[in-house]
């Protein structure tokens, strides 16, 4: 039986290790990659996040790295686009003639990533950008969300959430994430998180890697994609509300057949119907970190 703790982390994080706080530059960055795509935790690992800017420079550094001819290994990049979206997509499309499956096979663009405050904005994203990639679009917590979230569904756009940052206001408040997860779930819309979720549970941790960083509020991606599976699953969005704010270890309880928070059991069938079709990845700067973390956890 597969449990559920591997069922939840299948291909959950998006490798962001060029963002901040970690600000690799990019060989290391995908020198990390390459290691974690070959490694015991390879399952957990989703895809790379590269800023269309750079996207030369990812395949100067990478060369060497990518896998050698064979399709069903081939790297899978999310590409950040700001503005200019018909110069990214010439560019995103050269990319996936010269390395995709295509021809040699060793890395493809899917997934593009956006941001937009209107629903105006996210139409002309999906417009422009084609029917190639599949497409998130970030949006604010701050403004008319399920309208929003609306105009995403009926254009097959995804939404993205920023969970985080490296300062304490960047994280949102609870109650905005749970409206946004609800709203999403309500529209059977699929989303990405991304940043400040480099730890399994909520709780009080430095915002960057340096030891006398600003200390703050942190979500744990184990709060968010198991609430994630709640809300997918028809859950109220009061007890969503409560797992994101859960700090207690013990609250959650991880077996074969589910994971337990308090008393209620979302089971590993509900779990891989919210990931494959809901709560699809976050983005993370670190991988090792909230893969390391979450093994110690579920061994306590």
């Amino acid at each position: 039986m597969t449990k559920a703790v591997d069922v939840l982390l299948a291909g959950l994080v998006d490798y962001a290790g060029l963002f901040p706080p970690s600000g690799e530059d990019m060989r290391t960055a995908l020198e990390h990659y390459a290691s974690y795509a070959k490694g015991p935790d390879s399952h957990a690992l989703g895809r790379f996040i590269v800023p269309i800017a750079r996207l030369t420079e990812l395949e100067d550094a990478a060369d060497d790295l990518l896998p050698k001819g064979n399709a069903a290994e081939s790297w899978r990049l999310s590409v950040l686009v700001a503005d200019d979206i018909a110069s990214a997509v010439k560019e995103m499309s050269r990319f996936n003639r010269d390395h995709g499956s295509g021809s040699k096979g060793r890395a493809i663009i899917d997934v593009v990533e956006m941001k937009a405050t209107t629903a105006d904005q996210i139409h002309r994203q999906r417009h422009e950008l084609g029917p190639e990639f599949t497409v998130y679009s970030e949006i604010p917590l701050s403004g008319d969300v399920r309208s929003l979230v609306t105009a995403m569904s009926e254009l097959h756009v995804r939404a993205k959430v920023r969970t985080g940052g490296v300062s304490a206001n960047a994280f949102p408040p609870a109650d905005k994430l749970a409206d946004f997860i609800v709203a999403c779930a309500r529209a059977k819309l699929p989303f990405k998180a991304t940043a400040g979720l480099h730890h399994p549970l909520r709780g009080e941790h430095h915002l960057t890697y340096e030891p006398d960083s600003e200390k703050g509020v942190m979500y744990g991606f184990v709060n968010v994609f198991l609430a994630s599976a709640m809300a997918y699953a028809g859950e109220t969005e009061e007890a969503l509300l409560a797992v994101l704010e859960e700090t207690d270890p013990s609250a959650f309880v991880f077996g074969d057949g589910g994971i337990r928070w308090r008393n209620k059991t979302v089971t590993t069938e509900q779990i891989a119907a919210a990931r494959s079709k809901f709560a699809i990845a976050f983005g993370s700067c670190s991988f090792r970190e909230p893969v390391d973390e979450l093994a110690s956890l579920t061994r306590n």
